[in-house]
């Protein structure tokens, strides 16, 4: 009964981090006039709040290595500035399902980084189909045709490269819970701050000044304490108690969540091109994690 219990309350907190992070995208997309460093900045500085109140009853649940917190700066910054990046840069719903590969990529990279795992033959078929949606994503946008042979938008890369650093971080995190050496959930809060102000000095340094509006100022408010706030600590505590196998099958549904609400508020018409990739991208990492 208690390790029913404990599972029931990981798959809580899964299934709660995967639909705060459905509102991620469209978010990103509406405040795309914002500077990105800006824009990453505010975010995690207000998502950082959250973990403040415990942290002032006890202030040693900050206290970790340098080595945590360079993984916590790498998950967090490195993950949101890439995403916002490539929602600028390519078409939003196309980048989208590039960054929600991170599923599958934490089922293949798991024999890299968690003991007793090993990645079979259909693993390896599910890499193909997974990659296979994510070029159907791609050539789904209008004039793809075209800029096939002129060479791919970069903004599809820095998508990638966005699911590989959640993947890489959320692997790690549960590699050290495995040895015993995970740090406290509060202190995601900390990584949060800390990337928060890297993000604004990159901002001071490298961007022009913007101005915001209330409205700007509500969405950031909701960005911090949703996807870049809530749904940190969410996560760290499901894969910390939680089987990751289980966690993440419950995975899978962001992309399909992510994209139907980024369609929603873009305007942009289903096609059957964009179904169709969704599709493989999310049986894929099905696949991955039956094998």
């Amino acid at each position: 009964m208690q390790s029913f219990t404990h599972a029931s309350r990981s798959t809580a907190y899964a299934l709660a981090a995967i639909a705060l992070w459905a509102l991620l995208a469209s978010l990103g997309l509406a405040l795309r006039h914002v500077p990105p460093f800006l824009l990453t900045g505010i975010a995690l500085l207000v998502g950082s709040s959250l973990a403040w109140p415990f942290v002032l009853r006890q202030p040693g649940l900050w206290r970790v290595s340098s080595k945590a917190l360079g993984l916590g700066v790498y998950g967090l910054f490195g993950f949101h500035f890439l995403l916002f990046i490539a929602l600028r840069h390519a078409p939003p719903v196309q980048a989208n399902l590039v960054n929600y590969l991170w599923p599958l990529l934490m089922v293949v990279l798991a024999p890299l980084f968690l003991p007793n795992t090993h990645l079979t033959a259909i693993h390896l078929i599910a890499v193909c189909v997974g990659f296979t949606g994510a070029a159907a994503a791609i050539m789904g946008s209008s004039g793809t045709e075209r800029a096939l042979f002129n060479g791919l938008p970069w903004g599809y890369l820095p998508a990638a490269g966005s699911a590989f650093i959640w993947a890489s971080y959320s692997l790690t995190c549960k590699r050290w819970a495995l040895a015993g050496q995970a740090f406290p959930s509060a202190a995601v809060g900390l990584f949060a701050l800390v990337s928060g102000l890297l993000a604004l000095l990159c901002h001071w340094t490298l961007e022009a000044p913007t101005p915001l509006s209330a409205q700007d100022w509500g969405l950031l408010l909701l960005m911090g304490l949703g996807p870049l706030g809530a749904a940190f600590f969410l996560w760290d505590a499901a894969l910390k108690h939680g089987d990751a196998q289980r966690i993440g099958i419950w995975s899978y549904l962001t992309p399909l969540l992510s994209t139907a609400l980024l369609m929603l508020v873009s305007g942009q018409p289903l096609t059957w091109a964009i179904a169709g990739a969704a599709a493989l991208i999310v049986g894929a990492a099905v696949l991955a994690t039956r094998a």
